[in-house]
């Protein structure tokens, strides 16, 4: 009997120690971003530091370019100020690292959304703000159309990325025979690629349209048709802080909603005298969805008026407004062919 109550309680123990050991681990990841994020009076975005279209500072250090116009949205929804963001550059080794250690409260540097990273690195991706697919871009002296008639080439890649797998895959299913050249920094491939020392470049098809443009000559060169792979883009958070998580999601699904619904920065003010009940939960004229976010009821309004729904930020950073051009494809809203899809706010 001495000994089943000394087994028993040496069991309840090492329950105890273990129940106590989790609740540990939750309060080390449990980072209360929200609060940190208002009491610091900005958020801090990890970004890339030179892709055009995307994220890029110009001569005076101004961010501009997709993610960029994300991450001013989120400051827009909990200040009102769409300038109350710290850029921070990232190369694609270091960004996961530095979303972990805290130095960043949101990742928003065209990173894709894999069961890996989640699972194994202990992030979020909330909802993806842009579909991806890795493709091809190689000299037009080539004279090749398609990715299957790329055996033997020289083919450029950046070390630390899912182009990597990608593109071994590819060409191992498709028994094409390449050589791969591999650079761990994302400017030294494209100097790689731009001074021939191999003859393609692979990554995915967003970045090969900005990266081209800053090519010695842009139009000496062509991306190839092929998409290889699915690549879904989004915005990444750390695990365990679900109250930061549904405001990066919500501020995504809120531009992707506005666009629906017609709702853009110019007639925002408009939309707030609206009676039809969607427009109004939008612009919080009715509910309380804003503040079940921990912030206020006119959160999406802001967001719309300063930075723009989901379309207007698309086109002046990527789209026909831009020098990209990039065609808007799966990343039309739903009711428009696209794939882009929002639960409603209700």
């Amino acid at each position: 009997m001495k000994r089943t109550f000394v087994t028993g309680l040496a069991i309840g123990l090492a329950v105890a120690t273990a129940v106590a050991a989790a609740a540990i681990t939750y309060e080390r990841y449990d980072t209360k971003t929200l609060k940190r994020t208002i009491k610091r009076d900005a958020v801090l975005c990890g970004v890339n530091q030179s892709l055009p279209g995307f994220s890029a500072p110009d001569a005076q250090g101004n961010w501009s370019g997709f993610d960029v116009d994300f991450c001013r949205a989120v400051a827009a929804a909990i200040f009102d100020d769409p300038k109350k963001v710290k850029f921070v550059g990232l190369d694609a080794n270091e960004r996961f690292k530095e979303l972990q250690s805290r130095k960043i409260d949101i990742l928003a540097r065209n990173t894709t959304w894999s069961m890996s990273r989640e699972s194994n690195l202990a992030l979020y991706f909330p909802a993806v703000s842009y579909y991806d697919g890795q493709s091809f871009m190689i000299p037009k002296s080539r004279n090749i159309d398609s990715a299957l008639e790329l055996n033997d080439s020289k083919v450029c890649v950046q070390d630390g990325t899912t182009t990597v797998l990608n593109a071994s895959d590819y060409f191992r299913a498709n028994n094409i025979k390449y050589t791969e050249v591999k650079f761990p920094k994302l400017d030294d491939v494209l100097k790689a690629y731009n001074s021939g020392q191999c003859d393609t470049f692979t990554a995915d098809a967003s970045q090969l349209y900005a990266l081209r443009l800053t090519l010695t000559k842009p139009d000496d060169h062509v991306i190839l048709p092929d998409v290889i792979s699915k690549e879904p883009l989004a915005p990444v958070v750390r695990q365990r802080d679900d109250d930061w998580m549904m405001i990066v999601k919500w501020t995504l699904y809120a531009m992707v909603n506005a666009e629906e619904l017609g709702i853009t920065s110019k007639n925002i003010d408009e939309a707030l005298k609206s009676k039809k009940p969607d427009v109004m939960r939008l612009v919080g004229t009715e509910g309380a969805y804003g503040e079940d976010l921990g912030l206020s009821k006119d959160w999406a309004a802001r967001i719309i008026r300063h930075v723009g729904n989901y379309g207007e930020v698309y086109e002046r950073n990527v789209g026909d407004g831009s020098q990209l051009k990039i065609p808007r494809g799966l990343n039309q809203t739903w009711s428009n062919g696209g794939i882009q899809y929002a639960p409603p706010i209700r």
